[in-house]
């Protein structure tokens, strides 16, 4: 037989071989692996945080003391919180207080400190490692306490300024507070330190060529190409400080003290719920607080849009 007598079979179009296999079994399989890595955090993400959330959801609308079995009481718990309740307003105004103090300051201590930190040349890895310690050791107990004694009667403060102790003193207890916030500036320090090391330093070149000052360096080319990061950091604090407990647990003694000064959000939410066994009103404090950081955070992105450059949009 010669290999003209050998029958041929012609070839399909687009390559094919053989018949058209129906579906994509391998797809599927893939898809089937993937749901089987995804499903702890589906898990995770359904029992620990959404079921919370529908109960508390339905727990706000219901007398609840924890003891007893929860009973309807409808929109009673929000027409108590914002008609009949002056301690919920206090705590409202102590914490607006708190983030318009604690996040500016701590944002521009951590830009002083990350553009300190970019122009050394030794020990940058040190001294950024120890300027980050406070926010991982600061959001605890103790350092809280810690802070209390620095800021009490016959403390460090008082015996260096002979002010008294800030924490008894309405006046002074919030900014307490807040100087500890402050003191946690590393994260954002570090992300801060981040950008900057994004920003070409053919800029910086061409503006002293042109006689710009350091001072208009940092307005003109500083702050525009870091907008980006400032704006993350601005919405990750300010997220963050509406939710701030431990440090007005600690320095008040759980009170609020003194004359609910430092009464927050938070704190206040916790007495209800815990302290007075008012869960149905606490959970209705907590869907407030969730509404409110998200309006806050829409209007953060609403507002981003004229200050925040990206370099992307520059030939848009």
């Amino acid at each position: 037989m010669t290999t003209t007598d050998i029958p041929v079979t012609p070839a399909r179009r687009g390559g094919a071989t053989g018949p058209k296999r129906p579906g994509r079994p391998g797809g599927r399989r893939r898809e089937g692996a993937a749901w089987v890595f995804l499903s702890p955090w589906v898990l995770g993400a359904s029992v620990l945080t959404l079921l919370p959330m529908a109960v508390s959801l339905y727990l706000s609308f219901t007398d609840y003391d924890m003891f007893n079995a929860p009973s309807w009481v409808g929109l009673r718990n929000y027409t108590q919180m914002f008609t009949e309740d002056p301690r919920y307003w206090r705590s409202v105004g102590a914490t607006l207080r708190y983030v318009v103090i604690a996040v500016p300051l701590q944002l521009a201590v951590a830009l002083a400190v990350a553009m300190a930190l970019k122009s050394m040349r030794r020990g940058r890895a040190f001294y950024r490692s120890a300027f980050y310690a406070p926010s991982l050791l600061g959001a605890s107990m103790s350092i809280a306490l810690v802070w209390r004694a620095i800021f009490n009667d016959g403390g460090t403060v008082d015996n260096l300024l002979g002010t008294g102790g800030w924490v008894n003193r309405p006046e002074w207890a919030l900014f307490a507070v807040a100087l500890l916030t402050v003191w946690q500036f590393g994260a954002p320090m570090v992300i801060f330190l981040a950008g900057l090391q994004q920003i070409p330093g053919e800029l910086y070149e061409a503006a002293s060529v042109d006689g710009a000052s350091r001072w208009r360096q940092f307005l003109s080319i500083t702050l525009p190409m870091l907008s980006p990061v400032v704006f993350f950091n601005l919405v990750l604090q300010t997220i963050q400080a509406f939710q701030v407990f431990t440090p007005a647990f600690a320095v008040s003694a759980g009170k609020g003290g003194p004359a609910d000064s430092t009464l927050f959000y938070t704190l206040y939410l916790y007495d209800r719920g815990f302290v007075a066994s008012h869960m149905g009103y606490a959970s209705a404090m907590a869907w407030v607080l969730l509404l409110a950081i998200g309006a806050v955070t829409a209007v953060l992105f609403r507002t981003s849009r004229s200050w925040v450059f990206y370099a992307d949009e520059e030939g848009r």
